[in-house]
């Protein structure tokens, strides 16, 4: 039986943070039940697999109601789930409680991602999040009386009017109280956010370039100072706790998605599921299946994806495994985009991989897209 990981959508937040694109919605709170019942179903229908991750992400899922909550947990319990499983939930602060901390826990998660983005309060309004720095520590702790021992802590950087002193308090106040795992995005503005409007506008006063590349290059120097390991792009680690759902992705790896706009790769094909949260479940319960969109990759974008997620991690492409995917030498494809980045120094390549180095990754982009085809 093949092993997979799946990831599982809930749309539903308290309110929409101002720099959000993801497809999640306010107000919608009428639709929770019928959504967690909609969402059993497509569990249900996953058959001959066996699940070796679990993520379930959102919008926010510790919004869910607990009634929500126990609807999806007799699906997940139904689950052929391998031993070591990984099974984490995102979660905000000022959306759990004591109770729906135990309910996950009794349910199986053992890793919780909490969004805390900063710790500032003047920052965290400015992003429109609904919670207080003080918020945020309460809800660790007590996801820590619990029991939770993998925590993961989401932070942004290049927001509005944030200054480095602020980022790097940020920081250090989230490493004094020791998540096993951090992840340090920059913040993107994205077209149909309420940032984006402001953007337009002038209104948004953002960090020059200057200034987000030291701060990233500040955060890189201070993690790894404090034992946190960086393993990919935007991600850290200390005691070896790194996110295997997310190692998946990178690795090109199956991975099937549950819920309204949730994605999957399996079996060669690229599936997307219906966004709209009320035709997501119409479809689910009339048809089965809320499938919009299904694709075959082809072994071209196979192996341009194989690359682009591949050197986001800091060890890079494994050469060997390239060529037992796609029975080609990876120099036979690529020789030129490497050997022009490695004598410039912004990859390196050892006897087994080849991996962007710290100047490499400042100019990801531009050279991720070299190795399109």
């Amino acid at each position: 039986m093949k092993s997979v990981a799946l990831y599982i959508h809930i749309p539903f937040c308290k309110q929409k943070c101002l720099y959000c694109d993801f497809p999640s919605f306010a107000g919608k709170e009428e639709h929770m039940l019928d959504y967690a019942a909609a969402l059993a179903k497509e569990i249900d229908s996953i058959k001959n697999k066996k699940i070796k991750t679990i993520f379930i992400g959102g919008g926010t899922p510790t919004y869910l109601s607990l009634e929500g909550w126990e609807i999806i947990k007799k699906s997940i319990d139904g689950l052929e789930i391998c031993e070591d499983l990984e099974f984490t939930v995102e979660a905000n602060p000022g959306t759990f409680t004591r109770e729906k901390l135990k309910f996950l826990k009794e349910m199986g998660v053992n890793r919780l991602s909490i969004g805390l983005q900063a710790f500032q309060d003047s920052l965290l309004k400015e992003l429109g999040r609904i919670h207080t720095a003080k918020d945020f520590k309460q809800s660790f702790d007590i996801a820590r009386e619990i029991g939770f021992d993998n925590i993961n802590v989401d932070l942004m950087f290049g927001l509005p009017n944030q200054t480095l002193k602020q980022w790097m308090e940020t920081l250090e106040s989230v490493v004094q109280i020791n998540p096993e795992h951090l992840s340090c995005y920059s913040l993107i503005v994205e077209e149909g956010t309420d940032f984006y409007k402001r953007f337009e506008k002038g209104m948004l006063n953002l960090p020059d370039e200057e200034l987000e590349r030291t701060m990233y290059a500040e955060a890189i120097g201070y993690l790894e100072k404090k034992g946190y390991l960086q393993y990919e792009i935007s991600n850290f680690t200390k005691n070896h706790k790194p996110c295997r759902h997310n190692l998946v992705y990178w690795e090109m790896e199956e991975y099937i998605g549950c819920g309204a706009a949730s994605h999957s790769y399996s079996d060669g094909f690229r599936y997307s599921n219906e966004e709209n949260v009320e035709k997501y479940i119409n479809k689910i319960n009339q048809q089965g299946s809320a499938t919009v969109e299904k694709t075959k990759n082809s072994y071209k974008d196979d192996m341009e994806e194989f690359m682009f997620m591949g050197l986001r991690k800091n060890v890079g492409i494994n050469k060997s495994e390239f060529s037992k995917r796609f029975n080609k030498d990876i120099h036979s494809v690529y020789d030129q985009v490497i050997n022009k980045y490695v004598s410039t120094g912004f990859m390196e390549e050892s006897e087994n991989n080849i991996f962007l180095t710290y100047k490499g990754i400042e100019l990801s982009n531009v050279i991720m897209s070299e190795f399109l085809l």
